[in-house]
């Protein structure tokens, strides 16, 4: 089998982890002329549109989002990944409270394995070097190998999820083996803090992705109540212990993408 064409001089890969490649488009000449100037300006300040590239060999496995694929060339078989009614209970459980699919089909084979594009932006990571797992905020989750355990990381207390402004649950990947990850922010924007027996203090919801050995606190911004409201910070999200912090310098909601942009399921459109 022979793929002619994925990469040219309008796209190309960006990054490679393992067997996964980030492909993205520097001009996109599918556009029509109703919405070439906009897309001109998207593309100027690095909005395009990205497609995870999985090029599969031997028995190498893949887990993907519900509904990610685009097309699969070569002996690449699919599955659910259920392997019984206890675990589709486990997972439809684990979906309902990290917000990712219940179901994430499972690929197998040789051969390649392209995901629908998207105008987030991919950031592959090594599992193994976030030591025991790395907890990423909701929704994130894109693809793994398969070699990556996925389970549901708990806060400790409600008070840390409802006033940090985090979710109750979270994903966590633990393990050997590649993750990518969909951030509304790029890498290149993202701060990476690596603590040894120290502590990260971050005032709202800015942190994206930790290691899962992190302990995790609300506390207010200085010692008395009266200091933090006099500081004009009040609480904090505190990340404790040995591990690393991935974080974004700007608002990490998603809000900035503007009411225009295509989503995922009209993407190729």
């Amino acid at each position: 089998m022979k793929v002619y064409n994925l990469e040219n001089k309008d796209r190309h890969i960006i990054k490679r982890l393992g067997y996964f490649g980030v492909l993205e488009y520097d001009r996109d000449l599918s556009i029509n002329s109703l919405n070439a100037m906009e897309h001109y300006f998207m593309s100027e300040m690095g909005v395009r549109r990205r497609q995870l590239v999985i090029n599969m060999s031997g028995n190498n496995t893949a887990i993907v989002q519900a509904g990610a694929m685009q097309w699969m060339a070569g002996n690449v078989s699919a599955s659910s990944g259920v392997k019984g009614v206890g675990d589709l209970f486990g997972k439809a459980l684990r979906g309902a409270v990290t917000k990712e699919s219940a179901v994430k089909p499972e690929y197998t084979g040789q051969g390649i394995l392209v995901l629908e594009p998207t105008f987030k932006h991919i950031i592959l990571v090594d599992v193994s070097q976030w030591g025991a797992g790395i907890t990423v905020e909701d929704g994130m989750f894109y693809a793994c190998d398969g070699t990556v355990r996925q389970s549901v990381t708990a806060r400790k207390t409600l008070s840390s999820a409802v006033l940090g402004n985090e979710g109750l649950f979270n994903l966590t990947l633990s393990g050997q083996g590649v993750a990518a990850l969909e951030s509304n922010v790029p890498e290149e924007e993202l701060i990476v803090v690596d603590l040894q027996n120290d502590e990260i203090k971050i005032d709202g919801d800015m942190a994206v992705c930790w290691s899962s050995s992190l302990q995790f606190t609300v506390e207010r911004s200085t010692k008395t109540l009266l200091g933090s409201a006099m500081s004009g910070e009040g609480l904090v999200n505190v990340y404790r212990g040995t591990g690393r912090v991935m974080l974004s310098p700007v608002a990490n909601t998603g809000s900035w993408l503007g009411a225009t942009m295509p989503t995922r399921a009209n993407a190729a459109k």
